[in-house]
């Protein structure tokens, strides 16, 4: 059985929380934004745009010193976007195999030229990016 791999992982710091002394939200959408587009090139992308972020739900907190691996999945294709659902998992920095589901989303990209114009995902695959 193959273990699944994170598109990435971070620790998270001091300088990431809010106020209220949890890690503000818009930090884990930022590392969320960035582990969807990993999902979208490991499907064979290569420049995307985020266009959408659709049923973004914040589960539970996150604190300082957790451990927070973003999983992401392709699960919708489309001539020119591509939809991966990513979910965010923290193992709690008192305790590494208490792990808690924090954050899910689903993100929609565009793959496009480099004059940022949308191409079609097969262009990609064909090492094409003008579109043609």
């Amino acid at each position: 059985m193959t273990q699944r791999q994170p598109a990435n992982r971070v620790m998270m710091m001091p300088r990431d929380t809010n106020p209220s002394g949890t890690i503000f939200g818009g930090v884990i959408l930022s590392y969320l934004d960035q582990a969807g587009a990993e999902g979208a090139h490991r499907a064979g992308a290569q420049r995307v745009v985020t266009v959408a972020m659709k049923e973004v739900v914040f589960h539970e907190p996150v604190f300082v010193g957790d451990l927070v691996s973003f999983y992401a999945e392709v699960i919708r294709k489309g001539r020119t976007s591509i939809t991966v659902k990513v979910g965010v998992e923290a193992a709690r920095r008192w305790n590494r195999n208490e792990v808690a589901k924090v954050t899910e989303a689903e993100v929609v990209y565009v793959n496009v030229n480099p004059e940022g114009h949308a191409v079609p995902l097969a262009s990609c695959l064909e090492g094409n990016m003008d579109g043609s």
